[in-house]
Protein backbone atom coordinates (compact mmCIF):
# COMPACT_ATOMS: atom_id res chain seq x y z
CA UNK A 1 0.00 0.00 0.00
CA UNK A 2 1.29 3.30 -0.41
CA UNK A 3 0.20 6.51 1.51
CA UNK A 4 -0.30 9.60 -0.72
CA UNK A 5 -1.26 13.55 0.18
CA UNK A 6 -3.40 15.47 -1.73
CA UNK A 7 -1.77 18.69 -2.88
CA UNK A 8 -4.62 20.57 -2.86
CA UNK A 9 -6.60 19.70 0.21
CA UNK A 10 -3.61 17.98 2.32
CA UNK A 11 -5.50 14.93 3.12
CA UNK A 12 -3.97 11.23 3.10
CA UNK A 13 -5.22 8.16 1.26
CA UNK A 14 -3.53 4.96 0.46
CA UNK A 15 -3.66 3.41 -2.37
CA UNK A 16 -2.32 -0.05 -4.17
CA UNK A 17 0.08 -1.08 -6.14
CA UNK A 18 -1.66 -1.45 -9.25
CA UNK A 19 -3.28 2.16 -8.50
CA UNK A 20 -0.24 3.90 -7.91
CA UNK A 21 1.89 2.74 -10.95
CA UNK A 22 -1.60 3.71 -13.36
CA UNK A 23 -1.12 6.91 -11.65
CA UNK A 24 2.64 7.11 -11.47
CA UNK A 25 2.35 6.60 -15.33
CA UNK A 26 -0.28 9.36 -15.61
CA UNK A 27 2.16 11.38 -14.29
CA UNK A 28 5.06 10.17 -15.67
CA UNK A 29 3.73 10.42 -19.39
CA UNK A 30 1.77 14.03 -18.60
CA UNK A 31 5.63 15.33 -17.88
CA UNK A 32 7.22 13.39 -20.70
CA UNK A 33 4.60 14.92 -23.27
CA UNK A 34 5.09 18.27 -21.71
CA UNK A 35 9.17 18.23 -21.54
CA UNK A 36 9.28 16.69 -25.19
CA UNK A 37 6.99 18.79 -25.95
CA UNK A 38 8.81 21.79 -24.65
CA UNK A 39 12.25 20.33 -26.23
CA UNK A 40 10.96 19.50 -29.36
CA UNK A 41 9.48 23.94 -29.59
CA UNK A 42 12.88 24.77 -28.64
CA UNK A 43 14.60 22.24 -30.51
CA UNK A 44 12.05 23.76 -33.40
CA UNK A 45 13.84 27.29 -32.30
CA UNK A 46 17.26 26.57 -32.18
CA UNK A 47 16.70 25.15 -35.39
CA UNK A 48 15.10 27.96 -36.98
CA UNK A 49 17.60 29.92 -35.45
CA UNK A 50 20.07 27.80 -36.47
CA UNK A 51 19.30 27.57 -40.09
CA UNK A 52 18.55 31.43 -40.07
CA UNK A 53 22.42 31.71 -38.86
CA UNK A 54 24.10 29.16 -41.35
CA UNK A 55 21.60 30.67 -44.01
CA UNK A 56 22.59 34.34 -43.32
CA UNK A 57 26.71 32.83 -42.41
CA UNK A 58 26.52 31.24 -45.68
CA UNK A 59 25.05 34.13 -47.94
CA UNK A 60 27.73 36.28 -45.87
CA UNK A 61 30.40 33.73 -46.87
CA UNK A 62 29.10 33.14 -50.38
CA UNK A 63 28.67 36.82 -50.54
CA UNK A 64 32.63 37.68 -49.70
CA UNK A 65 34.07 34.41 -51.73
CA UNK A 66 32.10 35.89 -54.61
CA UNK A 67 33.35 39.35 -54.19
CA UNK A 68 36.84 37.83 -53.50
CA UNK A 69 36.28 35.57 -56.59
CA UNK A 70 35.05 38.64 -58.50
CA UNK A 71 37.63 40.72 -57.47
CA UNK A 72 40.76 37.73 -58.11
CA UNK A 73 38.76 36.65 -60.85
CA UNK A 74 39.08 40.35 -62.21
CA UNK A 75 42.80 40.69 -61.15
CA UNK A 76 43.56 37.09 -62.70
CA UNK A 77 41.87 38.08 -66.05
CA UNK A 78 43.62 41.68 -65.74
CA UNK A 79 47.22 39.98 -64.96
CA UNK A 80 46.32 37.72 -68.11
CA UNK A 81 45.44 40.29 -70.40
CA UNK A 82 48.47 41.79 -69.02
CA UNK A 83 50.56 38.49 -69.36
CA UNK A 84 49.23 38.46 -73.04
CA UNK A 85 49.66 41.56 -74.06
CA UNK A 86 53.51 41.52 -72.54
CA UNK A 87 53.82 38.03 -74.26
CA UNK A 88 52.67 39.33 -77.67
CA UNK A 89 55.46 42.42 -76.81
CA UNK A 90 57.91 39.94 -76.15
CA UNK A 91 57.49 37.73 -79.01
CA UNK A 92 57.17 40.93 -81.45
CA UNK A 93 60.29 42.34 -79.91
CA UNK A 94 62.05 38.93 -80.35
CA UNK A 95 60.68 38.26 -84.09
CA UNK A 96 62.16 42.25 -84.62
CA UNK A 97 65.64 41.31 -83.02
CA UNK A 98 65.25 37.91 -84.78
CA UNK A 99 65.01 39.44 -88.10
CA UNK A 100 67.05 42.23 -86.86
CA UNK A 101 70.33 39.82 -85.65
CA UNK A 102 69.28 37.72 -89.21
CA UNK A 103 69.90 40.73 -91.32
CA UNK A 104 72.89 41.86 -89.57
CA UNK A 105 73.95 38.09 -89.44
CA UNK A 106 73.84 37.93 -93.23
CA UNK A 107 75.21 41.38 -93.82
CA UNK A 108 78.36 40.09 -91.11
CA UNK A 109 78.57 36.13 -93.30
CA UNK A 110 78.61 38.92 -96.70
CA UNK A 111 80.88 40.42 -95.26
CA UNK A 112 83.23 37.70 -94.20
CA UNK A 113 82.76 36.54 -97.37
CA UNK A 114 84.40 39.30 -98.98
CA UNK A 115 87.30 38.72 -96.62
CA UNK A 116 87.23 35.84 -97.32
CA UNK A 117 87.80 36.01 -100.63
CA UNK A 118 90.00 39.32 -100.61
CA UNK A 119 91.82 36.98 -98.12
CA UNK A 120 92.05 34.15 -100.45
CA UNK A 121 93.03 36.19 -102.99
CA UNK A 122 95.96 37.60 -101.28
CA UNK A 123 97.29 34.15 -100.17
CA UNK A 124 97.17 33.34 -104.21
CA UNK A 125 99.04 36.25 -104.68
CA UNK A 126 101.25 36.05 -101.68
CA UNK A 127 101.90 32.32 -102.70
CA UNK A 128 102.50 33.32 -106.45
CA UNK A 129 104.67 36.13 -105.24
CA UNK A 130 106.58 33.59 -102.69
CA UNK A 131 106.91 30.75 -105.40
CA UNK A 132 107.97 33.12 -108.11
CA UNK A 133 110.70 34.88 -105.59
CA UNK A 134 111.77 31.34 -104.92
CA UNK A 135 112.18 30.45 -108.27
CA UNK A 136 114.48 33.58 -107.90
CA UNK A 137 116.17 32.59 -105.39
CA UNK A 138 116.56 29.28 -106.78
CA UNK A 139 118.16 30.87 -110.46
CA UNK A 140 120.09 33.11 -108.74
CA UNK A 141 121.25 30.84 -106.16
CA UNK A 142 122.13 28.40 -108.95
CA UNK A 143 124.06 31.61 -111.12
CA UNK A 144 126.02 32.28 -107.62
CA UNK A 145 127.00 28.29 -107.51
CA UNK A 146 128.50 28.56 -110.67
CA UNK A 147 129.76 32.00 -110.15
CA UNK A 148 131.77 30.04 -107.29
CA UNK A 149 132.53 26.85 -109.29
CA UNK A 150 133.96 29.74 -111.73
CA UNK A 151 135.67 31.33 -108.68
CA UNK A 152 136.73 27.92 -107.36
CA UNK A 153 138.37 27.09 -111.22
CA UNK A 154 140.07 30.14 -111.04
CA UNK A 155 141.39 29.68 -107.78
CA UNK A 156 142.90 26.70 -108.67
CA UNK A 157 144.33 27.76 -111.62
CA UNK A 158 145.26 30.65 -109.73
CA UNK A 159 146.87 27.90 -107.14
CA UNK A 160 148.31 26.03 -110.16
CA UNK A 161 149.84 28.90 -111.48
CA UNK A 162 151.46 29.99 -108.34
CA UNK A 163 152.50 25.92 -107.39
CA UNK A 164 155.88 26.39 -108.81
CA UNK A 165 156.75 29.47 -106.91
CA UNK A 166 154.89 28.44 -103.78
CA UNK A 167 156.99 25.02 -104.20
CA UNK A 168 159.95 27.02 -104.11
CA UNK A 169 158.81 29.00 -101.28
CA UNK A 170 158.42 26.10 -98.96
CA UNK A 171 161.75 24.27 -99.72
CA UNK A 172 162.72 27.95 -98.07
CA UNK A 173 160.50 27.70 -95.34
CA UNK A 174 161.30 24.33 -95.10
CA UNK A 175 165.24 24.69 -94.87
CA UNK A 176 163.95 27.90 -92.98
CA UNK A 177 161.78 25.75 -90.49
CA UNK A 178 164.35 23.14 -89.71
CA UNK A 179 166.84 25.49 -88.70
CA UNK A 180 164.32 27.50 -86.53
CA UNK A 181 163.04 24.31 -84.86
CA UNK A 182 166.57 22.89 -84.33
CA UNK A 183 166.93 26.21 -82.28
CA UNK A 184 163.93 25.83 -80.37
CA UNK A 185 162.55 23.94 -77.33
CA UNK A 186 159.50 21.47 -77.94
CA UNK A 187 156.58 24.12 -76.22
CA UNK A 188 158.82 27.45 -78.22
CA UNK A 189 157.77 25.50 -81.25
CA UNK A 190 154.35 25.16 -80.85
CA UNK A 191 153.97 28.99 -79.89
CA UNK A 192 155.87 30.10 -82.71
CA UNK A 193 153.27 28.63 -85.02
CA UNK A 194 150.46 30.50 -82.90
CA UNK A 195 152.40 33.82 -83.16
CA UNK A 196 152.82 33.46 -86.53
CA UNK A 197 149.04 32.92 -87.22
CA UNK A 198 148.52 35.93 -84.89
CA UNK A 199 150.70 38.05 -86.48
CA UNK A 200 149.15 37.27 -90.23
CA UNK A 201 145.80 37.66 -88.73
CA UNK A 202 146.27 40.96 -86.96
CA UNK A 203 148.19 42.61 -90.57
CA UNK A 204 144.68 42.15 -92.22
CA UNK A 205 142.34 42.64 -89.15
CA UNK A 206 141.53 46.60 -89.32
CA UNK A 207 141.00 45.92 -93.06
CA UNK A 208 139.36 42.66 -94.01
CA UNK A 209 138.15 41.74 -90.63
CA UNK A 210 137.42 44.77 -88.34
CA UNK A 211 134.22 43.10 -87.05
CA UNK A 212 136.10 39.65 -86.76
CA UNK A 213 136.84 38.40 -83.04
CA UNK A 214 139.84 36.28 -82.98
CA UNK A 215 141.50 35.23 -79.77
CA UNK A 216 143.37 32.42 -77.68
CA UNK A 217 140.73 29.74 -76.22
CA UNK A 218 141.32 29.89 -72.44
CA UNK A 219 138.19 27.58 -71.31
CA UNK A 220 139.23 24.83 -70.10
CA UNK A 221 136.27 23.46 -68.22
CA UNK A 222 135.45 21.15 -70.11
CA UNK A 223 138.93 19.35 -69.81
CA UNK A 224 140.43 20.06 -73.60
CA UNK A 225 140.72 23.39 -75.49
CA UNK A 226 141.46 24.70 -78.86
CA UNK A 227 144.10 27.43 -79.16
CA UNK A 228 142.53 29.88 -81.50
CA UNK A 229 138.68 30.96 -81.92
CA UNK A 230 137.30 33.24 -84.96
CA UNK A 231 133.91 34.62 -85.34
CA UNK A 232 132.76 37.18 -87.43
CA UNK A 233 129.68 39.25 -87.58
CA UNK A 234 127.52 41.22 -89.97
CA UNK A 235 126.22 45.22 -89.40
CA UNK A 236 123.27 43.88 -87.71
CA UNK A 237 125.28 42.00 -85.15
CA UNK A 238 124.12 38.38 -86.51
CA UNK A 239 127.24 35.90 -86.75
CA UNK A 240 128.58 35.29 -90.12
CA UNK A 241 130.81 32.11 -89.36
CA UNK A 242 132.68 31.12 -86.96
CA UNK A 243 136.22 28.31 -86.52
CA UNK A 244 137.85 26.52 -84.04
CA UNK A 245 141.87 26.66 -84.81
CA UNK A 246 144.73 24.33 -83.49
CA UNK A 247 147.82 24.37 -84.58
CA UNK A 248 150.20 21.87 -84.25
CA UNK A 249 154.22 21.82 -84.97
CA UNK A 250 156.84 19.92 -83.96
CA UNK A 251 160.55 19.70 -83.93
CA UNK A 252 162.71 17.61 -86.28
CA UNK A 253 164.42 16.22 -83.02
CA UNK A 254 160.92 14.50 -81.74
CA UNK A 255 161.78 10.78 -81.77
CA UNK A 256 157.84 9.94 -82.22
CA UNK A 257 156.23 11.83 -84.56
CA UNK A 258 152.50 12.66 -84.75
CA UNK A 259 150.04 12.66 -87.49
CA UNK A 260 147.47 15.04 -88.40
CA UNK A 261 144.88 12.61 -88.06
CA UNK A 262 145.67 11.97 -84.48
CA UNK A 263 144.44 15.61 -83.77
CA UNK A 264 141.23 15.66 -85.77
CA UNK A 265 138.99 14.02 -83.34
CA UNK A 266 139.53 16.45 -80.13
CA UNK A 267 138.98 19.21 -82.32
CA UNK A 268 136.18 18.13 -83.41
CA UNK A 269 134.74 17.66 -79.78
CA UNK A 270 136.53 21.27 -79.00
CA UNK A 271 134.80 22.66 -82.40
CA UNK A 272 131.69 21.44 -81.08
CA UNK A 273 131.75 22.54 -77.35
CA UNK A 274 132.44 25.85 -78.27
CA UNK A 275 129.87 25.84 -81.02
CA UNK A 276 132.13 26.69 -83.89
CA UNK A 277 130.52 26.48 -87.18
CA UNK A 278 133.93 25.03 -88.76
CA UNK A 279 137.06 23.29 -87.70
CA UNK A 280 140.62 24.33 -89.09
CA UNK A 281 143.89 22.04 -88.01
CA UNK A 282 146.71 24.54 -89.19
CA UNK A 283 149.76 22.28 -89.47
CA UNK A 284 153.39 21.81 -89.71
CA UNK A 285 153.43 17.97 -89.16
CA UNK A 286 153.93 15.31 -91.85
CA UNK A 287 156.35 17.78 -93.87
CA UNK A 288 156.39 14.99 -96.67
CA UNK A 289 153.22 14.23 -97.34
CA UNK A 290 151.82 15.79 -100.24
CA UNK A 291 148.13 16.00 -99.10
CA UNK A 292 148.96 18.89 -96.75
CA UNK A 293 151.55 20.55 -98.80
CA UNK A 294 149.21 21.03 -102.32
CA UNK A 295 146.60 23.84 -100.45
CA UNK A 296 143.44 23.15 -98.35
CA UNK A 297 142.95 19.74 -97.12
CA UNK A 298 138.84 19.17 -96.67
CA UNK A 299 138.55 16.00 -94.55
CA UNK A 300 134.42 16.42 -93.87
CA UNK A 301 134.57 12.70 -94.97
CA UNK A 302 135.80 11.85 -91.36
CA UNK A 303 134.84 14.69 -89.35
CA UNK A 304 132.00 17.09 -90.50
CA UNK A 305 132.99 20.85 -91.93
CA UNK A 306 137.20 20.28 -91.34
CA UNK A 307 139.85 21.28 -92.68
CA UNK A 308 143.53 21.06 -92.97
CA UNK A 309 146.26 23.77 -94.49
CA UNK A 310 149.65 24.98 -93.68
CA UNK A 311 150.45 28.47 -92.50
CA UNK A 312 150.03 30.24 -95.71
CA UNK A 313 147.10 28.76 -96.11
CA UNK A 314 145.98 30.61 -92.84
CA UNK A 315 144.35 33.54 -94.03
CA UNK A 316 143.00 32.05 -97.44
CA UNK A 317 140.82 29.40 -95.27
CA UNK A 318 139.71 32.39 -93.06
CA UNK A 319 138.36 34.18 -96.35
CA UNK A 320 137.02 31.37 -98.32
CA UNK A 321 134.65 30.39 -95.34
CA UNK A 322 133.87 33.72 -94.63
CA UNK A 323 132.51 34.65 -98.23
CA UNK A 324 130.80 31.36 -98.75
CA UNK A 325 129.16 32.24 -95.41
CA UNK A 326 128.07 35.61 -96.06
CA UNK A 327 126.69 34.30 -99.24
CA UNK A 328 124.49 31.82 -97.52
CA UNK A 329 123.43 34.10 -94.84
CA UNK A 330 122.05 36.80 -97.78
CA UNK A 331 119.70 33.20 -99.19
CA UNK A 332 118.93 32.72 -95.35
CA UNK A 333 117.87 36.04 -94.82
CA UNK A 334 115.50 35.86 -97.62
CA UNK A 335 114.47 32.72 -96.88
CA UNK A 336 113.77 33.26 -93.51
CA UNK A 337 111.80 36.46 -94.71
CA UNK A 338 109.29 34.31 -97.02
CA UNK A 339 108.96 31.76 -94.36
CA UNK A 340 107.58 34.99 -92.39
CA UNK A 341 105.60 35.93 -94.77
CA UNK A 342 104.02 32.51 -95.16
CA UNK A 343 103.40 32.67 -91.18
CA UNK A 344 101.88 36.14 -91.29
CA UNK A 345 99.13 34.78 -93.87
CA UNK A 346 98.38 31.15 -92.02
CA UNK A 347 98.07 33.68 -88.72
CA UNK A 348 95.57 35.96 -90.36
CA UNK A 349 93.31 32.29 -91.64
CA UNK A 350 93.70 31.20 -88.06
CA UNK A 351 92.48 34.44 -86.69
CA UNK A 352 89.32 34.71 -89.63
CA UNK A 353 88.49 31.08 -88.77
CA UNK A 354 88.60 32.14 -84.95
CA UNK A 355 86.22 34.93 -85.42
CA UNK A 356 83.80 32.79 -87.82
CA UNK A 357 83.57 29.84 -85.25
CA UNK A 358 83.04 32.69 -82.16
CA UNK A 359 80.29 34.66 -83.94
CA UNK A 360 78.50 30.97 -84.34
CA UNK A 361 78.60 30.36 -80.77
CA UNK A 362 77.51 33.36 -79.55
CA UNK A 363 74.63 33.24 -82.43
CA UNK A 364 73.97 29.36 -80.99
CA UNK A 365 73.35 30.76 -77.48
CA UNK A 366 71.16 33.82 -78.45
CA UNK A 367 69.18 31.53 -80.04
CA UNK A 368 68.98 28.86 -76.96
CA UNK A 369 68.31 32.43 -74.59
CA UNK A 370 65.66 33.33 -76.48
CA UNK A 371 63.71 29.72 -77.08
CA UNK A 372 64.19 29.76 -73.30
CA UNK A 373 62.21 33.01 -72.61
CA UNK A 374 59.78 31.84 -75.20
CA UNK A 375 59.17 28.32 -73.43
CA UNK A 376 59.22 30.69 -69.63
CA UNK A 377 56.28 32.51 -71.20
CA UNK A 378 54.76 30.04 -71.92
CA UNK A 379 54.74 28.17 -68.64
CA UNK A 380 53.60 31.06 -67.09
CA UNK A 381 50.57 31.21 -69.54
CA UNK A 382 50.11 27.48 -68.37
CA UNK A 383 50.12 28.31 -64.46
CA UNK A 384 47.42 31.20 -65.05
CA UNK A 385 45.37 28.76 -66.78
CA UNK A 386 45.89 26.18 -63.87
CA UNK A 387 44.84 28.89 -61.67
CA UNK A 388 41.61 29.95 -63.58
CA UNK A 389 40.88 26.64 -63.43
CA UNK A 390 40.52 26.29 -59.69
CA UNK A 391 38.88 29.33 -59.27
CA UNK A 392 36.26 28.20 -61.68
CA UNK A 393 36.01 24.54 -59.75
CA UNK A 394 35.74 26.42 -56.81
CA UNK A 395 33.15 28.54 -57.48
CA UNK A 396 31.54 25.20 -58.93
CA UNK A 397 31.86 23.92 -55.14
CA UNK A 398 30.53 26.88 -53.44
CA UNK A 399 27.20 27.00 -55.83
CA UNK A 400 26.80 23.30 -54.79
CA UNK A 401 27.07 24.27 -50.91
CA UNK A 402 24.18 26.98 -51.91
CA UNK A 403 21.81 24.15 -53.21
CA UNK A 404 22.18 22.03 -50.53
CA UNK A 405 21.62 24.74 -47.73
CA UNK A 406 18.56 26.27 -49.58
CA UNK A 407 17.04 22.02 -49.76
CA UNK A 408 17.82 21.77 -45.93
CA UNK A 409 14.22 20.38 -44.41
CA UNK A 410 13.24 18.60 -41.27
CA UNK A 411 12.27 15.72 -43.58
CA UNK A 412 15.65 15.56 -44.67
CA UNK A 413 16.87 15.97 -41.52
CA UNK A 414 15.00 13.15 -39.97
CA UNK A 415 15.33 10.63 -42.78
CA UNK A 416 16.52 7.11 -41.58
CA UNK A 417 16.18 7.91 -37.86
CA UNK A 418 12.64 6.90 -37.27
CA UNK A 419 12.18 8.06 -33.52
CA UNK A 420 12.70 11.83 -34.65
CA UNK A 421 10.37 11.36 -37.49
CA UNK A 422 7.67 9.86 -35.29
CA UNK A 423 8.08 12.74 -32.91
CA UNK A 424 7.87 15.22 -35.69
CA UNK A 425 5.11 13.18 -36.70
CA UNK A 426 3.27 13.44 -33.51
CA UNK A 427 4.12 17.38 -33.32
CA UNK A 428 2.44 17.89 -37.00
CA UNK A 429 -0.43 15.74 -36.61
Amino acid sequence: MHEIICPHCHKQFSIDEAGYASILKQVRDTEFDQQLHERLELAEREKRLAVELAKAQVAGDIQKVSAAKDAELQELKDRLEAGVTVQKLAVAEAVDALKTEAARRDAEIERLKAELKAAETAKRLAVTTAVGAVEKQRDDLARNLEAKETEKKLLEASLKESHSTEIRAKDEQIAYYKDFKAKQSTKMVGESLEQHCEIEFNRLRATAFSKAYFEKDNDARNGSKGDYIFRDQDEAGNEIVSIMFEMKNESDTTATKKKNEDFLKALDKDRNEKGCEYAVLVSLLEPDNELYNTGIVDVSYRYPKMYVVRPQFFIAIITLLRNAAMSALKYKSELALVKAQNIDITRFEDELESFRSGFTRNYELASKKFKTAIDEIDKTIDHLQKTKDALLGSENNLRLANNKAEDLTIKKLTKGNPTMAAKFTELTG
